[in-house]
């Protein structure tokens, strides 16, 4: 990781920081998950042409979203360059809402760092582990998922239907500490 960069928790002074901008990513293959024998595995489809896509920013609002929320932002001097976003869940995983970087300190350890701290913090909030939801198409996300320790648990193909992005699926990610 960037030496400069460090990880913390974002309190109510610093609720501006939840608000980092998305940026474009690259798509570039899609992940193709099977289940055979109560055992998750997967498969790689390349692209031929590599497109970009980019979320819409969500204009989170730091004091409804506290409650559930707990906020970890990665900083490089006062400037929030990377967020985690962690959902209290009912059962034994909590939930990791939101994960981004900005395009400059990508493939920096950011990511990681986060996911590290990520799992203090749900340890230490009684969690056995966390889980998340990346689109088969967003081949990097979901790699760099497995890569960080997580593995497949689940597969959702219905969730975009009637959408724009219909014909895309989330592939549930699961991490036990």
């Amino acid at each position: 990781m960037h030496e400069k960069v460090r990880i913390q928790l974002i309190d109510q002074k610093h609720s501006k920081d939840i608000n980092i901008p998305n940026e474009p990513f690259p798509l570039f293959g899609r992940m193709i998950p099977t289940y055979i024998n109560e055992t998750w595995d997967y498969s790689i489809e390349k692209f031929c042409q590599v497109s970009e896509m980019c979320f819409p920013d969500e204009n989170y609002q730091y004091e409804k979203m506290a409650e559930n929320s707990i906020f970890i932002g990665a900083y490089d001097g006062n400037r929030c360059i990377g967020l985690a976003i962690l959902q209290r869940a009912f059962f034994k995983y909590m939930y990791l809402y939101d994960l981004k970087v900005n395009n400059s300190y990508r493939k920096m350890g950011v990511a990681k760092a986060l996911i590290e701290k990520a799992k203090m913090v749900a340890q230490e909030n009684g969690y056995c582990g966390i889980y998340t939801q990346g689109q088969d198409n967003n081949l990097g996300a979901c790699l760099f998922y497995l890569k960080t320790g997580f593995v497949i648990g689940g597969l959702d193909t219905k969730v975009y239907q009637g959408t724009p992005q219909e014909g895309k699926k989330d592939i549930y990610f699961y991490l036990d500490f």
